[in-house]
């Protein structure tokens, strides 16, 4: 979950971003004093806050103005007013905000306001497809790519399972010592803003995460057979074949790992039955002593 504090007062600011922290640990959190420069995030880095604590009452775009040009750019999120003064209560409801706190925030009332939302629709996710050649589909239909390194980039961000890397990491996995190193991390950023854009023609940029210099993906929005098999999916177990990403060198230590990874299932398997069979009194054993008996008479 993406949440965004937005807040113009620096102590009003820590004291949400303390409370929004304690009621939700695992949230991914975004602090920012200007309406605009959250406006600015979502529209050049391409996010997408499931939900936003907002003041009302700040200088340049106030918190109304916010909502609605949140709307416009970001229709899923869900916006909370952060307030000091109640007659904004009509307003608020006029933006179609789905939540109105009375400041100071706190756990107590962060919580209150989570639980009362109502649940955000389920988004489609995009089918990942790992064993044997990567592809990736779209309600079905292979989603394509503008350029093979573009989705070469998007493969090893799944591989990464969400954990972030920078753009020299890319380079080096991906390509190896290319002597140039300015003009790959120029190429890199120019894929990293093509798979945006692939993403965001689908409805998708959410699945991208960019902080910075780090590039990941969020695995949640994935349906993949990669992440499913490591869940213990039975389906996804019975659908590896000994091949991950073959079409990608970089990935053979996976590949490696993951064939290792089901040869020890199956000799645990295979063992579990042989011992289930033993406690049950060795009934394969008996049918080959009857067996034998009848070959005599």
């Amino acid at each position: 979950m993406l949440i965004f504090a937005v807040d113009n007062e620096p102590t009003m600011l820590r004291d949400a971003e303390q409370a929004i922290r304690k009621a939700e640990p695992e949230a991914e959190l975004m602090c920012f004093e200007l309406a605009a420069d959250a406006m600015d995030a979502i529209r050049t880095k391409g996010l997408s806050p499931d939900i936003v604590f907002s003041a009302i009452e700040m200088p340049g775009i106030n918190g109304l103005e916010f909502a609605v040009a949140l709307r416009a750019v970001s229709p899923g999120t869900r916006i909370i007013f952060v307030t000091a003064f109640s007659q904004y209560a009509l307003d608020a409801f006029q933006v179609r905000a789905q939540g109105y706190v009375i400041k100071p925030l706190t756990p107590e009332r962060v919580r209150a306001e989570l639980e009362a939302l109502p649940s955000a629709p389920q988004k489609c996710r995009l089918r990942v497809q790992c064993f044997g050649y990567f592809e990736v589909f779209w309600k079905g239909e292979p989603l394509i790519f503008a350029r093979r390194q573009t989705k070469e980039l998007f493969a090893y961000l799944v591989n990464l399972k969400g954990a972030s890397c920078t753009t020299e990491e890319v380079i080096s996995a991906l390509w190896g010592d290319t002597g140039d190193l300015k003009n790959a991390k120029h190429r890199v950023r120019n894929f990293i803003s093509d798979l945006r854009e692939t993403l965001k023609g689908i409805g998708m940029e959410d699945v991208l995460i960019r902080r910075g210099q780090n590039i990941a993906i969020r695995p949640e929005l994935l349906d993949c057979d990669y992440y499913r098999m490591l869940d213990s999916d039975t389906e996804a177990i019975k659908a590896y074949c000994g091949e991950y990403m073959t079409n990608y060198s970089w990935a053979e230590p996976m590949a490696g790992a993951l064939h290792f990874r089901d040869s020890v299932r199956i000799e645990t398997h295979e063992i579990l039955l042989d011992r289930t069979i033993h406690q049950s009194g060795g009934g394969c054993g008996h049918s080959k002593t009857s067996m034998k008996g009848i070959g005599t008479l």
